[in-house]
Formats: structure tokens, C-alpha cells, sequence
């Protein structure tokens, strides 16, 4: 049996080379691009890279609800097995922008749109079991800080206080799945993979997009800032460890006391399946 892996944002960056290489470790590799366009050039490229012709791409705007539901949904009409979901896409934003939903951009598309997804996928994915899902959060979630009455961050917008939260979000969430999924055979990691030269700087920011070419310069390169993601991935040593936070060095370290509050955890889960219409609780 072939084994199946579903990846996000492999455009650029860190998900370009994890989509590769877990073609290469013979997985059929699903990936889920918003520039279907350009998911096919790079489909195309994998496939001659690696000799591995079970590579599709799907359409996937996390930022959409409803996009996040038919990807799923397609997701689902193609696999009839799910052994890794790999959360991969993320974003920042200078600014402050609503999605056609009605929520702060980064906190859909780092967390509600990775949520929506895991969950419609996730019946999938435990009988698929043994299986993995991996999160890519970040070491800005130490500072993230949640204001439930302030979601959309109408009364005071910060574009790296918001970026934090949804990378705390990640971390939360990695940890009360870990919960539910315990002695299922399916284990939900998270990690920080280093500062990495990608696409993350905001391109609505003229000052961090002027400065980010020297910036880039002291950055991780994608092949280095992959190898934590991959070990989780893919690794013999990551198959039992459940509910952990990785650094950049493949190692479980503590995360914040913020992301290992259950009271914490527990209601941001409760509020991403009423944002995002999953169900409470895992099927």
C-alpha cells in the first residue's frame, strides 16, 4: 500500500522542500497550493527530481472557509488513505485584513483554515492509523497572547503581536488534539523550524521588504530549516512522541505556559469549531 502524505504551502520555501523529499521517501504527496498554477510547475519538477509520479496538487486558500471545505472534500475523493498531514502554510500581514469570513487574516490562515482542515480530514487520517500530523508553529508563539474579546484586533493592531497569536494558536491546538487522539495510533507534533529564508515577510510592509534581501542573508536556507519538519515526518526516533514542541534542532522542548494552559486550549477549541462550523469533538 502506498502510503499518503497531504501537504500545505509547498510553493516556496520549506514546503517545497519537504513536498520533495517525502516524494522521494516514495509517499503519494498530495499538495495543497492556493497558485494552482504554479503547484503544477513545481508537481512537475518533483516528479522528474525524484522519479515519483504519485504527486497531485489541489487548490487550497486557507483564508476561505469555503475553499478549506472543498479541499478537503477533494482531498478525500482522491485518497483513500492518509498516513501524514504535514500543516505547513503560513503568513504574515503588516497590516490589518478581514477574510470574506469576517476574521483577521493571520488568525484564519495560520489557525482556523490548519484547523478546518485537520478536522474534515481527520476520520481519514485514523484509519489510516498508524499515521502523523506535523504543525509547523514557531518560537514567536512565547509571546502570544489571546484576546477573546478583541478577535479581530478592531481596538489595537500590531502585525507580529497578531502573527504570535496565530503561532501560539498552533501550539494550542497540536496540544489538545494530541489529547483526543491519544492511543489512536495517530500522533500530532508541532515545532519552530528556525528563522528561514522564505516568503513570510509581508509584502505589504515597504520597510521589511526593502530590508529583507540582507535579512535573507542571515536566515536559515529551506534545506536547513526543513530538517526538523522531515524527521518529525518522517523519522523513526518522532513515531511515539505525542503532543511535543520541537526546535529548530529536533529537539521536544517546553513550550510557552501559555500553549500548555488546558483551560487555554480548551476554549480556543471550542471557538474554532464554532468559527470554523467543524465538528466539537473528533469523530
Amino acid at each position: 500500500m502506498i502510503r499518503t502524505c497531504v501537504i500545505t504551502g509547498t510553493t516556496h520555501g520549506i514546503g517545497t522542500v519537504a513536498a520533495r523529499e517525502i516524494a522521494r521517501a516514495g509517499y503519494r504527496v498530495i499538495m495543497a497550493v492556493r497558485d494552482h498554477a504554479r503547484g503544477q510547475r513545481l508537481r512537475d519538477d518533483i516528479v522528474d527530481t525524484t522519479g515519483n509520479g504519485e504527486v497531485s496538487v489541489v487548490t487550497l486558500d486557507l483564508a476561505s472557509l469555503a475553499s478549506v471545505r472543498d479541499c478537503a472534500a477533494n482531498v478525500l475523493a482522491i485518497a483513500p488513505n492518509i498516513h501524514l498531514l504535514v500543516n505547513n502554510a503560513g503568513m504574515m500581514s503588516a497590516k490589518r485584513e478581514l477574510t470574506i469570513d469576517g476574521h483577521e487574516l493571520m488568525f484564519a490562515t495560520n489557525h482556523l483554515g490548519p484547523f478546518l482542515l485537520t478536522q474534515s480530514l481527520l476520520e481519514r487520517i485514523v484509519a489510516s492509523a498508524p499515521a502523523r500530523i506535523v504543525n509547523v508553529a514557531s518560537r514567536a508563539h512565547f509571546h502570544g497572547q489571546f484576546d477573546f474579546d478583541d478577535l479581530t484586533l478592531a481596538r489595537h493592531f500590531a502585525g507580529m503581536a497578531a502573527y504570535r497569536r496565530s503561532k501560539l494558536a498552533n501550539v494550542l491546538y497540536t496540544k489538545a488534539l494530541a489529547r483526543r487522539l491519544e492511543g489512536s495510533g495517530v500522533t500530532v507534533n508541532c515545532l519552530h523550524p528556525g528563522v528561514v529564508a522564505t516568503n513570510i515577510i509581508p509584502a505589504n510592509s515597504p520597510i521589511l521588504s526593502f530590508f529583507a534581501p540582507l535579512a535573507k542573508k542571515f536566515m536559515l536556507s529551506p534545506d536547513r530549516g526543513t530538517r526538523t519538519l522531515l524527521s518529525l515526518a518522517l523519522g523513526t526516533d518522532a513515531e511515539d512522541i505525542n503532543g511535543a514542541y520541537f526546535n529548530q534542532d529536533g529537539k521536544a522542548v517546553p513550550a510557552s505556559a501559555a500553549a500548555c494552559d488546558e483551560a487555554l486550549q480548551e476554549r480556543l477549541w471550542r471557538l474554532s469549531a464554532e468559527l470554523t462550523g467543524a465538528p466539537l469533538e473528533c469523530r
